[in-house]
């Protein structure tokens, strides 16, 4: 299975990483660049799999 990484899939992962970032600062409101490097850390992380998942799943 080959699993190909386009332009909007890219846009996607940019999306779903701002948000997932933006709904983690607000929930856990990050006192230390630590916290804040370890949310996006987290939310790109997440924005990954979940793109890959939803190739993985359509393909």
């Amino acid at each position: 299975m080959r699993i190909h990484l386009e332009s909007s899939n890219l846009v996607a992962m940019i999306a779903i990483a701002l948000l997932t970032a933006l709904l983690l600062a607000v929930k856990f409101r990050p006192a230390t660049w630590r916290g804040v490097l370890f949310e996006a850390v987290i939310a790109n992380v997440g924005a990954i799999l979940a793109v890959l998942a939803f190739e993985v799943l359509t393909a």
